[in-house]
């Protein structure tokens, strides 16, 4: 019958057979919230859940060995399933050590910072250094435990293990070790922090915020099209990289933006389409710093036309795509008022008909 065997196993166990069951049982309970605990506020939902469904099945499997082992074990001897489950539950405990060190790691040394009105705990040089330090140790001693486990028992037998697998992490430093190296750089030059608005010269300019710097790549949300971009950290470093979030000076960033104009218009009138739309801006309630006023400067004397140049202070930089497209529609709008034509104009002279 069934629970002849099931009254042995219960009368088999020791105390610590107990302890391990009870802790697995209030895991499987308290799983959920384990995980809230466990990893920032920044973490994806979907993720979250499918690590509580990932910790419940784990704890299932550490209880079904136990029982397996208890009861069926002492009749049939070991066997290559409990073996294979063995590694399994090696391979678990140290996926939740790794995770509890990273935890407090974060909590000691991570930098804390708003971004969207969600608290984020940023990585820096030390959380950094100290995650790789801590899980470089977790996988030394789970390794040894497997190898362990698979009967490798000579140290002879376990060096020559660790040496295979030396070997092909030193064939494939190429693909991993760089950018490794360059996501360690990055955040001891604190050139950037997440959060930060960032501007990207790679062929293109792409502007986005910096959303988390990982061991491999950095994602970057692009704030043109609204979605996340993947760069290598190797990749990042050989790219132009320009921190908008960080000042100058206390004034803010310094945005300029240039329109080409006839030869034909006055200087003064350029500049009053330029005060109208600067008092249209501010009447519209774009982010300006509007202590720090605005600057009207002759960038150019082109062959066809002035090149004229519009200069104003901004502290939100997050909302810089925004303000630039208020800030042309309200120059664009003070223009046709004017009666001041923005499109560059074809250079025309008598020679041209002879």
């Amino acid at each position: 019958m069934f629970w002849q065997p099931f009254s042995d196993f219960i009368q088999s166990l020791e105390s610590i057979d107990y302890l391990v069951l009870a802790v697995n049982t209030l895991l499987i309970i308290f799983a959920q919230p384990t995980m809230r605990f466990l990893f920032t506020a920044s973490t994806a939902e979907s993720k979250l859940k499918w690590r509580v469904r990932l910790l419940r099945a784990l704890n299932v499997l550490i209880m079904s060995v136990y029982g397996y082992r208890y009861m069926y074990l002492p009749a049939e001897g070991e066997s290559y399933a409990v073996t294979l489950l063995t590694i399994v539950v090696i391979f678990y405990i140290a996926y939740l050590c790794s995770n509890i060190c990273n935890y407090f790691i974060y909590r000691q040394y991570g930098r804390k910072r708003e971004f969207n009105g969600t608290l984020m705990v940023g990585e820096t040089y030390q959380t950094r250094l100290f995650t790789i330090l801590a899980n470089i140790l977790i996988a030394i001693i789970t390794l040894i435990a497997v190898i362990q486990e698979l009967g490798f028992q000579s140290l002879l037998e376990t060096g020559g293990v660790l040496g295979f697998i030396g070997v092909m992490l030193a064939l494939t430093q190429g693909a991993w070790a760089p950018d490794i190296i360059s996501g360690l750089i990055i955040l001891n030059s604190d050139l950037f922090e997440e959060g930060d608005v960032i501007e990207l010269e790679n062929g293109h300019k792409t502007l986005g915020t910096v959303f988390k710097t990982k061991i491999f790549h950095t994602e970057v949300l692009n704030l043109v099209n609204n979605h996340r971009i993947m760069i290598k950290n190797a990749l990042l470093r050989e790219h132009t990289v320009h921190n908008l979030s960080k000042f100058a000076s206390a004034r803010g960033l310094r945005e300029c933006l240039s329109f080409k104009i006839g030869y034909d218009v006055k200087a003064s009138d350029v500049k009053s389409m330029f005060e109208k739309a600067y008092a249209d801006m501010l009447s519209e309630s774009i982010p300006l710093a509007e202590q720090h006023g605005y600057e009207v400067k002759l960038l150019d004397t082109g062959d066809h036309a002035l090149e004229w140049g519009f200069i104003y202070y901004v502290k939100e930089v997050e909302k810089l795509v925004t303000i630039r497209r208020d800030a042309r529609e309200s120059i664009l709008q003070a223009s046709i008022v004017a009666g001041i034509s923005l499109a560059t104009p074809l250079t025309y002279s008598k020679a041209m008909e002879v």
